[in-house]
């Protein structure tokens, strides 16, 4: 089976290659440097992995984050992050690596791409989208506990899950291929390729919504 988040990190850092460390990505306030050091710190350091889920450790992992780009350069980190995770890391571990990274390399692999003049949607691997799909119906309550509407997650083909029951605003349904509803479901509204159907008003709730920590 094709491990795709190594795919995704290969691509990523190709990417990071070539649009070089001032690059805009679609993560607010970083460049491409911050983010090849939130992912290199995210693997690397276990003091600062903590505050990239608990919004009160942030301060720290923000303090590491900085440590980390004044001792490594672009290229030194982007190089680091290429050649994966420390052995002794939790991201190292055979198969939960994998699983953890999934959805992680490409939505900031796609961060990149699509903060860019110019992009294209990919086509991606029927796999690699039923693996993005694997994900959202294991984390879709999760990802939508900020949803200020209900929200349903359909793939083109029918395929659905509930990821919040309807709030006073009714219910929205987001339809797209997993990749997108992913992008979606992590922020990027703004640039996932989905069809909202729903109230005009919830739509425009939905789609301007916060789905950070």
């Amino acid at each position: 089976m094709t491990d795709y988040s190594r795919v995704e990190r290969l691509a990523l850092c190709d990417l990071f290659d070539g649009v070089g460390p001032a690059a805009p990505t679609l993560c607010e306030g970083w460049d491409a440097y911050d983010l090849a050091v939130h992912l290199y710190v995210r693997e690397a350091d276990p003091v600062a992995g903590p505050g990239l889920v608990i919004s009160a450790l942030a301060d720290t992992t923000e303090r590491r984050m900085a440590r980390a780009k004044e001792r490594y350069g672009f290229a030194e980190v982007v190089d680091k992050v290429r050649n994966g995770p420390p052995r002794a890391s939790l991201f190292a571990v055979p198969k939960l690596g994998p699983q953890i990274n999934t959805a992680e390399y490409f939505i900031h692999h796609e961060d990149v791409r699509r903060a860019q003049p110019s992009y294209e949607v990919r086509t991606l691997p029927a796999d690699q989208q039923d693996g993005l799909w694997k994900g959202i119906k294991l984390a879709a309550r999760s990802m939508a506990r900020k949803s200020p509407t209900g929200l349903v997650l359909m793939r083109p083909d029918g395929t659905s899950v509930v990821a919040k029951q309807p709030t006073a605003l009714g219910s929205v349904t987001v339809t797209g291929e997993p990749a997108e509803l992913t992008l979606f479901c992590s922020g990027r509204q703004a640039v996932a390729d989905v069809q909202l159907d729903g109230d005009p008003e919830a739509v425009e709730q939905l789609r301007n919504a916060s789905f950070g920590l």
